[in-house]
């Protein structure tokens, strides 16, 4: 979110300064799966997540950087009645906004993927144009490409302080110093609430941990030499197990809803047995490949799992781009447009009011259902 508001307010002559505390990419981003889509059941999560695709096939023009990506599709494995139901109605919707999203039977899910037991499968969702890409290279490429635009890009510095006069911004306060402005964009994903909270502002954004695992690589035989070199991102609804390529490998995990909220990022024990049960019920063939390596990293989930995108009505000039509830990643080009237009004045492409933290104390949730 940081590197693509940058880059697009760089790129649109707006003096930018980025602040990272670690590294570019160290916080979330890097420990993401890379997938990007427009599947969604929201409309706004469908239109940011298909701009944001058409920014990413662009990428190495503008920015100008290698992301790797690549665009199989992602399949959606829906065993219930109330899952067909469900993104029957999210496929009509993505269609009358003209995505090819399909839904699909037993049979085109096997082909598509001769990993998955279709047995107790009712059918799938299909969208071709979606897939996945390297989170850091994203992320590099829009930091270089702002750095390229003259913004200043500072790692390895922490914000400890916004300096107010009244309701306005006058600076913000770090460990290498203090930078005046009276713009500051909040987009420190799970730990947004602490860079709100020095404003005053709150943001029900909760941290989850999400494990991730790489197998060895694919040996010869089969069923792996005929495995589709465009392997879907495969997601099955009940169990949220989902799989793709990476590299000569796999990419896998699973949501564990037992996982209780923090910041820990120590690896769960249980993570492997929890992750073995889905893939013996769901592509069993997984189960003779070994693990090669694995990380955690954070969700930042809000009550409705959907983003915070707003401007605070309180404190003048300070903008939020937060909890994405595992879908920020994707949406970052198109939200880094939203706060480029959003800072300029100017009327940003997609209108995303309805998803302004105010909802919240309205009561009018509005909650996104195709998350994993």
């Amino acid at each position: 979110m940081g590197a693509s508001a940058a880059f697009h307010l760089a790129e649109a002559g707006v003096s930018v300064v980025l602040l990272e505390r670690g590294a570019l990419a160290g916080g979330s981003t890097s420990k993401a799966a890379g997938g990007v889509r427009a599947n969604f059941s929201d409309p706004l999560n469908i239109a940011l997540g298909a701009r944001s695709l058409d920014l990413l096939a662009d990428f190495e023009s503008r920015p100008g950087a290698p992301i790797d990506l690549h665009r199989p599709g992602y399949l959606f494995l829906l065993s219930t009645q109330e899952q067909m139901s469900d993104f029957e109605a999210a496929t009509a919707l993505q269609q009358s906004m003209g995505l090819p999203t399909r839904m699909i039977d037993a049979a085109e899910i096997r082909a598509l993927n001769p990993l998955v037991n279709v047995d107790d499968l009712l059918g799938g969702a299909f969208s071709p144009t979606d897939g996945h890409c390297t989170p850091e290279a994203v992320v590099h490429g829009y930091a270089a490409g702002a750095r390229r635009h003259g913004a200043v890009v500072i790692t390895d510095v922490e914000v400890v302080g916004i300096t107010l006069s009244g309701n306005d911004i006058r600076s913000v306060q770090t460990t290498a110093g203090e930078i005046e402005t009276d713009v500051v964009l909040c987009c420190a994903g799970a730990w947004s609430p602490t860079v709100a909270a020095m404003v005053g502002v709150e943001l029900p954004v909760t941290p989850y941990r999400r494990e991730i695992a790489i197998t060895e690589p694919l040996p010869a035989g089969e069923p792996w030499a005929s495995l589709p070199a465009a392997l879907p991102m495969t997601i099955d609804a009940t169990t949220s197990f989902y799989h793709h390529r990476e590299g000569p490998a796999l990419l896998m995990g699973f949501s564990d809803p037992s996982t209780a909220p923090g910041f820990d990022l120590s690896r769960d024990p249980a993570f492997a047995d929890g992750l073995g049960e889905r893939i013996a019920g769901r592509a069993p063939a997984i189960l003779d490949l070994g693990i090669a390596s694995g990380w955690a990293g954070l969700y930042e989930v809000t009550p409705d799992h959907n983003a915070l995108l707003g401007e605070s009505r309180s404190i003048s000039r300070f903008l939020y781009a937060t909890g994405f509830s595992g879908h920020g990643f994707l949406q970052g080009p198109a939200i880094g447009e939203w706060l480029r237009d959003r800072v300029m004045g100017r009327t940003p492409a997609i209108d995303v009011a309805a998803l302004d933290v105010e909802r919240f104390a309205s009561g009018q949730l509005r909650p996104e259902r195709h998350v994993v």
